[in-house]
């Protein structure tokens, strides 16, 4: 039997009156799981718990068989890139993971050394000597994940790793992700794209509202939401051109620049052929694409519709 790595019993967390997660219970499998759910649907409270960083106000979270709470045994196996970006931003990239280990406990080589291959491993050894200041947001992205592993936890968490990545970046990260799944560690990542979760695994945790409300395999989930249009916000160099791609393809139902000409935003039945197609315009176009992201602010409708479906109902 597979060593659980990850329990939660019965968790809820309430910020006063207002509800973060309720009445979880979870074993979180070994490999990579998907936490997938709209924004605001306690995803990164959940995460938040699992790597110690809050109690829970109610119920058990177990890591390693052990309160994660309070016990920093338990948190030194645990590795956390949060949302929120959190840099001292005078330092190069490699003095900041440097210092950081040291603070706990490494000594300065042995530090170095494992800043070194985590930055490797994120492909930033070409800019880790560069003031943080200076750093893209996909850069930012990379070096807060290199922070995560640098440790080589057992148990590393992602909360939305694919955020301020181009497309080249997201590959490279979705197939890092698939290594730390094969080297045995526990993965967790969130999303509220359902592609980019499928892509690294079909295990998932689907949050709405604060509760757990399926867990299982994607295909359920994806049988559901494709009888729904997807809205998609493009910022390339282009977007004109763009929208002249696209609207030849039978899956769009609509194209139109907004923001001024600067983005483009599509509607699609069909997400796997957007994405076939999208790669098509940057491998065969050569366009200049620099975000691709959900752009339907009424995702939390398609959630709400998953709520009612018959093979997804609260535990």
């Amino acid at each position: 039997m597979a060593e659980q790595l990850v329990e939660l019993r019965n968790v809820s967390r309430w910020y006063g009156e207002v509800i973060g997660v309720n009445r979880i219970t979870v074993t979180v499998r070994p490999g990579i799981t998907g936490l997938l759910g709209p924004n605001g649907c306690g995803k990164s409270t959940m995460m938040n718990l699992i790597a110690g960083m809050m109690p829970p106000s109610q119920g058990e979270v177990l890591v390693l068989g052990r309160h994660v709470w309070g016990n920093p045994e338990v948190m030194r196996h645990v590795g956390y890139c949060t949302q929120v970006d959190t840099f001292y931003e005078k330092l190069t990239g490699l003095d900041f993971l440097t210092s950081l280990l040291m603070v706990r406990g490494y000594s300065k080589q042995k530090a170095r050394a494992a800043a070194e291959n985590a930055i490797a491993r994120v492909n930033m050894v070409p800019n880790m000597h560069r003031r943080i200041q200076s750093y893209s947001k996909g850069m930012r992205q990379r070096i807060k994940v290199a922070l995560s592993i640098a440790h080589d936890p057992r148990i590393v968490i992602l909360d939305e790793p694919l955020d301020g990545l181009d497309a080249v970046g997201r590959i490279e990260m979705i197939s890092l992700i698939h290594e730390f799944g094969r080297e045995g560690r526990n993965v967790l990542i969130s999303s509220h794209i359902l592609h980019e979760i499928e892509a690294m695994t079909n295990n998932i945790l689907l949050l709405n509202g604060g509760y757990l409300m399926a867990e299982g395999d994607v295909r359920e989930v994806r049988g559901a939401l494709s009888r729904h249009p997807h809205r998609i916000l493009i910022r390339c160099a282009d977007p004109r051109h763009a929208a002249m791609f696209f609207i030849s393809q039978q899956h769009i139902i609509s194209a139109k620049v907004e923001e001024g000409g600067s983005a483009l935003v599509l509607e699609t039945r069909d997400i796997d052929k957007f994405h076939e197609s999208l790669n098509r315009l940057v491998l065969e176009e050569h366009a200049e694409v620099s975000l691709v992201t959900v752009a339907d602010e009424n995702i939390s409708s398609i959630f709400g519709y998953l709520v009612g479906e018959e093979h997804v109902q609260p535990q």
